[in-house]
């Protein structure tokens, strides 16, 4: 990324660098008089259904997160209002992979696709656009016990073990999200993605725990019900950003269940609607629930579980000794005695860190090769290492420039010359050697005085292990980022024009005119566009609300009941459309 705005939003500047590398430029200027069009008709749909069935902050945090009715917003506006609850925005590419998405959670940074969806799916689309993302996500963020919820979730997300099939799937769903908003999509492309993804999602083998974790997301920030199960109301993104699932998903068709920890064994399909949903008695519960399930986690549990799933996870992760010091690689293997670890090793470039930050001269560069240690107490000694101080260790014969040999109660020794020990926060927690050898409890050897110096990690037990280098800054760790981008059309001569026609329409609602100028677009419209709607739907809005050009308005309608009543997947917006012309929507919430 060549720059970085950061809209003078603190949240937003405060981003790490392996996040920034997902944002791109919102290019306001793109979006086109029919995208407009889209985003006014669906926002103008929501403040009319919404209104009843939305958790009740939604409706005045559409102001409080910077959103109208009239337009689509910008990051500035956006970032201007929501840095007044603590939260900021920025915008993507389509789907970006959940841990990254989680995490900009922790920060407290909304993530939004910079697309608009197309007017063929004005009413649910597959991919993520920016009024699923704005109008979805950002005015509940205006609640404090949901926000505190959403952020939290983040800093659980972003340490949760994931696998290589996690990574496999979000890119089959992201290719098949692209392919079904391309304008011309091909029909057998699109039937080719859906088989990869179908196989990917029967084939992920025991989910992880990103995969569960992105469950409990998904029956809660995108797809919750708050309240009891006969009068629930909406508070998920998913479902008030979508003015066909809105309605649907609250009829009895629908099946409501009381959310708690069972949620994680309900799988879920991102290109279709929800055959059941979770209902909260009060986002407490979402916080209880998600606390039983982080108890499950490796980063709480650590031991011989953590480390078990990071080898599984075969990506980059962190073990934590009880001295606070951490180990960030690609762990391979390690040894145990009682279920508890005696060793631990990693292969590849690794890095020490304390407190997640990297220690001096213990990056990558230095463990190029990898990293090995015991873990445990001493043999014979009943206070753990890392708990002894200065004096306590020389009593031991661990002193700067001395030799020591230490043995473990698992058997591990290592013999060598101390050359440094590192302390901080009242614990040992690293002790180079040089002309050093480690044996195993069967003499086998684990470190020869050949291959240079050795650092020793100290600690009793591995007391959390989580996915991701401790310091992501100084370990240059690039999350997983799909090489496929999302489509932008390119329009042709006929559709530039029906953009001006919109423009049109447009600026007369906005700045007045003549009526009969609207009926000179109309004609256009039925010359050369005639499968168009909305724009006969927005001329027939200003004519009737201003009662003129009578005839011109009953062609109008007449056109659109013809076409309700011959085209099914029409029907319901346009009947929609006329039922927000008779009773309209309050401009107050318009900024």
């Amino acid at each position: 990324m060549a720059s970085f705005n950061d809209f003078s939003n603190q949240q937003v500047a405060a981003l790490p660098a392996h996040l920034k590398q997902f944002i791109v430029d919102q290019h306001y200027e793109h979006y086109t008089p029919v995208d407009h069009a889209v985003w006014r008709y669906v926002m103008r749909q929501n403040y009319s259904y919404l209104k009843d069935v939305a958790y009740y902050p939604y409706i005045p945090g559409l102001e409080k997160a910077g959103l109208s009715i009239e337009k689509i917003p910008s990051l500035q506006e956006m970032n201007d209002a929501l840095a007044k609850i603590g939260w900021g925005a920025v915008t993507v590419d389509g789907f970006i992979p959940p841990a990254a998405f989680m995490e900009y959670q922790a920060y407290r940074v909304l993530v939004i696709a910079a697309d608009i969806r197309q007017l063929k799916h004005i009413e649910y689309t597959p991919a993520p656009d920016i009024i699923h993302e704005s109008a979805g996500h950002a005015p509940i963020i205006a609640d404090k016990d949901y926000h505190e919820y959403l952020s939290y979730f983040g800093s659980i997300g972003a340490k949760a073990m994931f696998s290589a099939q996690d990574f496999e799937l979000y890119e089959a769903i992201r290719a098949l999200s692209i392919l079904k908003e391309m304008p011309d999509a091909d029909e057998h492309e699109i039937k080719k993605a859906e088989e990869v993804l179908l196989h990917r999602q029967e084939n992920m083998g025991e989910p992880s725990e990103m995969a569960l974790l992105s469950r409990l997301h998904w029956w809660t920030v995108e797809y919750g019900l708050i309240g009891s199960l006969e009068n629930p109301k909406i508070y998920g993104a998913g479902l008030l950003s979508s003015i066909g699932e809105s309605v649907s998903c609250m009829t009895c068709d629908i099946k409501k269940i009381p959310y708690t920890i069972d949620a994680i064994n309900y799988t879920y399909d991102i290109t279709k609607t929800q055959p059941q949903l979770f209902v909260t008695p009060t986002f407490q519960n979402l916080i209880d629930v998600l606390e039983t399930f982080a108890d499950t986690m490796s980063f709480r549990k650590g031991g011989a579980f953590g480390l078990q799933k990071a080898i599984e996870s075969k990506n980059t992760c962190t073990a934590v000794y009880s001295s606070g010091l951490q180990v960030s690689g690609t762990f391979t293997e390690f040894e145990h005695q009682n279920n508890e670890p005696v060793f631990v090793k990693t292969h590849g470039a690794s890095a020490l860190s304390i407190d997640n930050k990297q220690l001096k001269g213990h990056g990558k560069k230095h463990h190029k090769d990898g990293f090995s240690s015991p873990v445990g107490k001493l043999k014979g000694h009943a206070m753990p290492l890392e708990d002894l101080n200065a004096y306590e260790l020389g009593y031991f014969g661990i002193e700067r420039g001395k030799s020591a040999e230490l043995w473990f109660e698992s058997g591990i020794t290592v013999a060598g010359e101390v050359k440094e020990i590192l302390s901080s926060n009242g614990k040992t927690q690293l002790i180079t050697f040089i002309n050093c050898t480690v044996t195993g409890k069967n003499g086998e050897l684990l470190f020869d005085p050949e291959w240079g110096v050795y650092d020793m990690a100290v600690g009793e037990k591995i007391v959390s292990v989580f996915c991701g280098a401790a310091d992501k800054e100084e370990f240059l760790e690039i999350v997983y980022k799909s090489n496929m981008a999302t489509h932008h059309a390119s329009y042709d001569q006929n559709t530039l024009e029906l953009h001006k026609l919109y423009e049109q329409v447009r600026n007369r609602r906005h700045n007045g005119g003549d009526f009969g100028f609207l009926g000179n677009v109309w004609l256009m419209l039925q010359k050369y566009h005639h499968d168009d709607w909305l724009c006969a739907m927005e001329i027939l809005e200003i004519l009737e609300h201003e009662e003129a050009e009578p005839a011109v308005a009953a062609e109008i309608r007449s056109f659109l009941e013809e076409k309700a009543n011959t085209e099914p997947d029409c029907k319901k917006l346009i009947t929609d459309g006329f039922y927000l012309i008779k009773n309209p929507v309050e401009q107050k919430l318009v900024v």
